[in-house]
């Protein structure tokens, strides 16, 4: 495995992320929230943008893209379904596809929900998930363009993946995401153990980014509709998981 990840923080609670593949020397960025960060991140180790991956067209997540292109001459990646959306785009892909960095492959998972054409980069070889704005630590992003069940079976294939897979989510949201967690499953020792450990982490000024997708499944309410738990706090015991995914969002918008 030859894949190196350097995580930075940009605009007000994004995260930045390089990825480098060692035995080509090739670099990526994963979305542009702005290209100042990433230019001077590249600059520290020394590394040449070839490509941007983008996850969807948010302006905090492909803003950069055409300051990055004008000034690398890098590759623009992203979802062929959203193409007219991603500023600079060169390469379409979609559900299925492979992406090479180097010797590093990302498989690319379509997940509709946040936006229309969100895609995720799963790097299966190494163990690492790159979510955008589909899955955060103890969150999942808001169904702006998406239906719940659409959310719903998108997070389904994330879920589906290794438990050790690290979970690289763009924002740091995760205490706000916790003290929300904990009104929908306060009797979860896992999540209470979870929230104070991000307390601490926050306290200190450290990232709570990554995750792993089994730490998620323990803990994160919209991955949990089939939790007994959670059910009897939303007085939902028979109701479908789509249709207890789509309360737990519907607290989260108005928490």
């Amino acid at each position: 495995m030859s894949l190196l990840v350097e995580m930075f923080p940009c605009l007000r609670d994004n995260y930045g992320f390089l990825l480098h593949d060692e035995a080509s020397g090739l670099t990526a960025t994963v979305d542009t929230p702005e290209a100042g960060p990433i230019i001077a991140a590249l600059e520290r180790r020394g590394w040449r943008l070839d490509y941007i991956l983008n996850t969807h067209h948010h302006a905090d997540h492909a803003g950069g893209n055409l300051e990055l292109k004008d000034r690398t001459g890098c590759t623009v990646v992203g979802a062929q379904a959203d193409a007219a959306r991603i500023p600079g785009i060169d390469i379409g892909l979609a559900e299925g596809d492979e992406f090479m960095l180097g010797e590093s492959r990302a498989v690319v998972l379509e997940t509709p929900g946040h936006t229309r054409g969100h895609i995720v980069f799963h790097f299966p070889d190494e163990g690492q998930l790159f979510a955008g704005d589909t899955l955060f630590v103890m969150g999942c992003g808001r169904l702006f363009e998406g239906t719940p069940a659409e959310m719903w079976d998108s997070l389904q294939k994330l879920v589906r993946l290794p438990d050790s897979t690290r979970v690289w989510c763009a924002h740091e949201y995760t205490q706000a995401n916790a003290r929300f967690a904990l009104t929908i499953e306060p009797d979860n020792l896992a999540l209470r153990e979870r929230a104070a450990e991000v307390d601490t982490l926050r306290a200190a000024g450290r990232p709570t980014v990554p995750s792993t997708i089994g730490r998620e499944k323990a803990t994160n309410p919209f991955l949990r509709p089939a939790s007994p738990l959670l059910r009897a706090r939303l007085a939902m015991p028979e109701e479908s998981e789509v249709a207890v995914f789509a309360e737990t969002r519907r607290r989260k918008d108005s928490f």
